[in-house]
Order: C-alpha cells, then structure tokens, then sequence
C-alpha cells in the first residue's frame, strides 16, 4: 500500500481509494444494546463494506469469565484475528453502525495485542452506506493466517488495581456511561447492577464525544474534558458499563492529548455486580480539579 493509514480516524473517502489495496484489512465490529433493536451479525450479512470481516463481541471474549466482553488471552484473541485473516501487521480499519459507538473497543483491543496501524472508519456504515458507496452481501474470502500478538498487560487495569484506585485521587477515573445511570438516577440495563459509580470518578458520556459518528475535533474535546475537570498532571483509567465505550472515551482523551491512559475491563458490569466494592450516587465531585 502506498499511502500510509490515517490514524486515529480514517475517512470514507480513503478507504473506497484503497479498498482492494493488499494490505489492507477490513473489519465490522458493531454491537448494540439490546434497546437499540439491531441485529449486528444480521446487518453485516445483509450489507458490509466489500472484504470486511465481521468481528463478533460477544464472541471473542475470554472463556469462562461471568462478565460481559471480558478481554481474551492473546492465545485465545489471535485464534479468532487469525481465522478471520487478519495479520497484526495490515493495515486496519474498523467501523460500526453509527460510527463512534464499539469501533474503538475493537481498536483499542488490536493496539493492546500488538497491531501498530489501526483507525476507525469516520461515519461507520450508516454514513457509508448513506453516502451511497459500495456495498456487498456477498460472502468474505478468508485466507486464515498467524496474528502474532504482542500483548500490553498495561493497558488493562483489573478489580484489584481499581480497588486501590479508587477514590485515592492519585489517579483518575473517568465514566463514559450516561449522566443518569453515572448518578444512580437511572437503573442500569443490566440485572443485578446496582446504580451509581465508582467513588471520586468524573463523568463523561461517550455521546457527547462525537457528532454525526464523527470524533470532534481535538479543541472540542479538550475543552470538553478540562470543562468536567479531567487533569492532565495525573494518570487515567476509563470505565463504562462493559468496556465497549470506555475504550471510546480512551481514544478521545488521546486525541485531546491527554496520555498514560488505561482502561477497566470488567468496568460496572464488574464493580457494581459485586458486594465487596463501594459506590458513590449523586454527581460527581470538583475535587478532582
């Protein structure tokens, strides 16, 4: 491929010119909430991008944990990535329904496991396909390959760490669930999740990061997060119901220019399933600033 990938974003207008370059790897990694009536597997089968391979979220998780999109062992995520002929060393495009909605999850996994070149399709398929560019219900050829994983255990922060995390003031979580939900004014989606947040956390809903299935621009968002009073002196964690949109707001806080951020996997699914952690209701507090 001669043009290298723009990152963290990639315009439509760019991937059609390279569509059928070598190289080039194309992944749908939507996923919804049950409340938003979509069938993402169903939607891919009925149109995708031409070469796209479907990313499963629900699938590609590690075995045997109780929590909703727990990240795999690398053994275990390069078992998928290669079957579905990825190589850590394409160049990778994901893309969603909407745009900015569980693109950056799977982004934020493939940089976790080694892929150098990964960014997120502006728009997703809706603007893509509202944009009348191609589309296919034809089947993907796959050749399997070897995905050769280099795993950052960094980049994961596990119930143990956010234990001692939370609250201390030495580093910062950040929540991309909504207001009401981050409040506890408004029941979580999930049985058994009791309402609130994780004490000392700020609240940044993952919808106000983009406009249209775009990232705003890197002003915005900087004015955005020093508006909640995210610091740029102190390490950051983000969270959200099941670590699909916290790694949304991960990459947004990067594109701000923020850095040393890491993501909590098991996030509330996992805190506010349990009886063991503590949890804050009512807004966040200004003492983070």
């Amino acid at each position: 491929m001669t043009d290298s990938l723009p990152m963290p974003m990639v315009s439509p207008e760019w991937v059609e010119e390279h569509l059928r370059e070598p190289g080039l790897s194309i992944i749908d990694a939507s996923w919804y909430l049950p409340v938003q009536g979509r069938d993402a597997e169903q939607e891919y089968e009925q149109a995708h991008i031409p070469g796209a391979v479907f990313f499963d979220q629900d699938l590609v998780v590690e075995p045997g944990i109780d929590l909703p999109h727990a990240m795999p062992s690398p053994g275990h995520f390069a078992q998928h990535l290669g079957s579905m002929g990825i190589s850590v060393h394409d160049n990778i495009v994901v893309y969603d329904g909407p745009g900015f909605f569980s693109a950056p999850r799977v982004w934020w996994m493939l940089r976790a496991m080694g892929a150098k070149t990964v960014a997120i399709l502006a728009g997703g398929m809706d603007g893509w396909k509202n944009a009348g560019r191609e589309i296919t219900s034809e089947p993907t050829k796959v050749a399997p390959c070897l995905f050769e994983t280099e795993f950052d255990e960094n980049a994961v922060v596990t119930l143990d760490e956010m234990k001692t995390i939370s609250g201390s003031g030495d580093v910062v979580v950040v929540d991309a669930r909504p207001h009401g939900r981050f409040t506890g004014e408004e029941p979580e989606p999930r049985e058994g999740m009791r309402s609130g947040h994780i004490p000392g956390s700020l609240n940044v809903p993952f919808l106000d990061l983009a406009e249209d299935g775009r990232l705003k621009n890197a002003h915005a968002l900087k004015a955005l997060f020093e508006d909640v009073g995210v610091p740029t002196d102190r390490p950051l964690v983000t969270s959200c119901g099941s670590g699909v949109t916290a790694a949304a707001l991960l990459l947004a806080l990067e594109e701000a220019g923020y850095r040393n951020i890491r993501l909590y996997d098991g996030s509330w699914s996992e805190w506010g399933g349990r009886s063991d952690t503590d949890v804050e209701t009512g807004p966040a507090s200004n003492l983070q600033k």
